[in-house]
């Protein structure tokens, strides 16, 4: 936190060059959020000709301003600075939305979206303890969630014959981002579990293969499948629904966080986020207390 205060002593400090007001449009990924001193700290994306991407505590004037806020959240926001202070207004949560618009996939999404109101499995929500599992990994090895306690744990779904870039490559994408970034602590204080919603097609195998094209160095990321319904499991638990469509899969996108205790403490949704947010997140739970 010394790090964010000097950031923001620094931002002060060039805001208070500013002859005028300004507004900047902002986005990042909430990190954590203090109701009591109406702050949020927000792991910021660049703001182009002002200021690089950032992490940084955010003030608002009013503390309603925060209601829904949670770490994982990605959130716009205008950034408001003048002379001698700077605050955060209009912030909203963006929501992921799938801009694919073929009717197979649109009938698929309606049936998403009648599940996720409430007609299909109850998703774990923030601060929920994740209820044990266990899985195989790419070397055919078991693993089990209560065997990572102690450990942060960062966990994405995909299927490997997934061709698109943004979707599942991107999340896998994501991981390899953090595996450089963490490269001291994976394996000790992280662990990072992909996990295929297609154990049918990817077996053991087929994830020791996709594991190469992404580096990937056990035991610090664990490729996982195991049978259908131990799978399915899994993917209820964080509201991960997947189907299949002519050879493909329309899926939702989820990348969840899991505290050194087991609890849930962030499930995002899509892929509106950068590595660098994730990372933030992440690098906030392997610093926060025993």
């Amino acid at each position: 936190m010394r790090q964010v205060a000097a950031r923001l002593a620094l931002f002060v400090a060039a805001a208070a060059c500013v002859a005028a007001a300004q507004d900047y449009q902002a986005t990042g990924m909430v990190l954590s959020v203090d109701r009591p001193h109406r702050t949020f700290v927000v792991s910021m994306q660049e703001i182009p000709n002002y200021m690089p991407a950032m992490t940084m505590p955010m003030e608002v004037l009013e503390v309603e301003a925060l209601d829904g806020l949670a770490p994982g959240a990605i959130v716009s926001f205008t950034l408001h600075v003048d002379a001698h202070s700077s605050h955060a207004d209009r912030i909203k949560i963006v929501r992921y939305d799938n801009v694919q618009q073929d009717p197979f996939t649109a009938s698929r999404l309606k049936l998403l979206d009648d599940l996720a109101a409430g007609r299909g499995p109850k998703a774990l929500g923030a601060g929920d303890a994740v209820p044990d599992f266990t899985l195989i990994d790419q070397s055919r090895r078991p693993v089990t969630l209560s065997g990572l306690r102690g450990k942060v744990v960062a966990m994405n779904f995909i299927y490997t014959s997934c061709a698109l870039p943004n979707f599942c490559l991107r999340l896998a994408n994501n991981f390899a981002v953090l595996q450089k970034r963490f490269h001291q602590q994976l394996g000790k204080d992280l662990v990072l579990l992909t996990v295929t919603f297609d154990p049918t097609h990817d077996t053991p195998e087929v994830l020791a293969k996709y594991a190469t094209q992404w580096k990937a160095e056990l035991p610090g990321w664990r490729f996982l499948t195991g049978a259908p319904a131990d799978v399915r499991k899994v993917c209820d638990l964080f509201g991960v629904y997947a189907f299949a469509n002519e050879g493909l899969m329309d899926h939702s996108l989820h990348t969840a966080l899991i505290d050194r205790r087991g609890r849930l403490v962030a499930n995002i949704e899509g892929n509106q986020f950068t590595p660098t947010e994730l990372g933030d997140l992440t690098d906030s739970l392997l610093k926060a207390v025993r």
